[in-house]
């Protein structure tokens, strides 16, 4: 009887033995969870943000987007739909131009998907200054309304950035345009550089790249919510490796078309950018010369030039490349004053949306009546002019009281050099003694009166 129940015994025992070693196989490969789940929980990408927030707005404007999760893919909709991997990666600033649904994911290796976040951002739009186009010889906005343009230069984006300081000269924000406004200026020109936007040759990263793009797009859109038009235009520029610190002859190969295709690119969808190709071209060791017009148009090796030129057709062309319709202006040779080719060399637009840059100032050649009248006359006749640098060394006004005069007659526009303090010398050529809209002397106060005048 013993043996009978020790042998029982020893079975039983060996069977929760063999139980208990099962159990714990089972726990140390499947958890302790059912069905193989882990017991760790996933963490959740970071919700997407927008800057600035979803709103209302009166314009265009640029939206950027991110995610506190390092490292991770953004992908968006504008169409209402829900986001996924599928969907549009998020690589940088988006224009949204017409009230628009903006929905969003992120994602990251190791997370799991975040939440969809959606902005709903309205534009109300201004129709004075949208839709802006160029039929015959005038401008005209959405709404078939003839446009004449009457602003300033606001310099300080060509050349802060290069020297590593900032990215505006002064004040950039709401207030500082309203002064502009006060002053009965529609149109704000700005002036870029080419290694700054495309944040190449040593330019610090603060104040070139994603950072100077940025703070462009900030101002475009700050200036039209102010009812303005935004005129940009490539101001300093280099070839190569040289750094972008002053005016070259012509536009280099090397980075002027990259440079338009972005600029092109982000503001596509806002029709009161207005694009100035290059500012004051002088191929040929300045002369008006058909050498000198025909690099304009066609680029390549030029007299004047140490490097391969980007003409104006191959800007034009990478403009519209991008699908961008917006107004294009393009200035002459000898500094921009001299119109006499224009017409003869006028780049092929397929959109038929180009107009002539000009500018004058009182030690240019072309300064008076009868230059105006020979070597403006015929290109107004035909396409619109917008004289988007006029100005005088005198400290008078004269010189522009009859240069506006004379375009005003004519159907011309213009924006008078400079809306910046750099002093009350002559050769300042300031508008203003401070960025209230203090005129600095005869000169910054004639222009105030003469616009003034023309919108009481």
């Amino acid at each position: 009887m013993r043996i009978v129940a020790g042998r029982g015994l020893m079975k039983r025992l060996k069977i929760f033995l063999l139980s208990l070693s099962l159990a714990m196989m089972f726990s140390c490969t499947s958890g302790s969870t059912p069905s193989g789940e882990s017991n760790t929980t996933q963490p959740t990408t970071a919700t997407p943000t927008f800057i600035p927030l979803p709103n209302s707005y009166s314009s265009a404007l640029t939206i950027t987007i991110s995610s506190a999760t390092n490292g991770a893919s953004i992908f968006y909709t504008t169409d209402g739909t829900p986001p996924s991997a599928a969907s549009t990666l998020y690589v940088g600033p988006i224009t949204v131009s017409a009230t628009t649904t903006v929905k969003v994911i992120a994602q990251a290796l190791g997370y799991a998907d975040s939440t969809v976040a959606t902005g709903i951002y309205t534009i109300a739009g201004n129709s004075n200054i949208d839709g802006l186009h160029v039929a015959g010889n005038k401008i005209y906005n959405v709404n078939g309304q003839e446009v004449r343009i009457h602003g300033v230069n606001r310099s300080g984006t060509e050349y802060a950035c290069i020297q590593g300081w900032g990215i505006f000269d002064g004040p950039n924000d709401a207030a500082s345009i309203q002064a502009i406004k006060s002053w009965k200026a529609n149109a704000v020109r700005i002036p870029l550089n080419e290694d700054c936007w495309l944040g190449i040759n040593d330019v610090l990263p603060q104040y070139g790249g994603a950072s100077y793009q940025q703070a462009i797009a900030d101002y475009v859109n700050t200036i039209k919510q102010q009812g303005l038009i935004p005129i940009l235009e490539l101001h300093w520029s280099a070839p190569g490796s040289t750094q972008a610190v002053s005016q070259q002859p012509m536009p280099d190969r090397d980075h002027s078309p990259a440079f338009w295709t972005q600029v092109a690119q982000m503001f596509k969808g806002n029709s009161s950018v207005i694009f100035e190709l290059f500012n004051e071209p002088f191929p040929d060791a300045n002369q008006d010369t058909a050498a000198a017009w025909t690099c304009w148009r066609d680029g390549g090796v030029c007299l004047g030039a140490t490097y391969t030129v980007a003409g104006m057709q191959e800007l034009v062309t990478a403009v519209r490349g991008t699908g961008a319709t917006n107004i294009i202006l393009l200035g002459g040779v000898e500094y921009s004053n001299s119109l006499t080719g224009w017409l003869a060399h006028k780049p092929n637009d397929p959109l038929g949306n180009l107009a002539a840059a000009w500018h004058v100032y009182n030690f240019n050649m072309c300064a008076d009546v009868s230059c105006y009248n020979s070597n403006t006359g015929p290109v107004l006749a035909a396409v619109p002019v917008v004289t988007t640098e006029i100005g005088e060394d005198d400290c008078q006004g004269v010189f522009i009281s009859t240069l506006t005069g004379w375009l005003d007659n004519n159907g011309g526009s213009y924006l008078a050099w400079v809306w910046d303090t750099w002093g009350s010398s002559c050769g300042s050529i300031s508008l203003i003694s401070d960025y209230n809209g203090t005129p600095n002397g005869a000169y910054g106060q004639t222009y105030k009166d003469h616009l003034t005048a023309l919108n009481p």
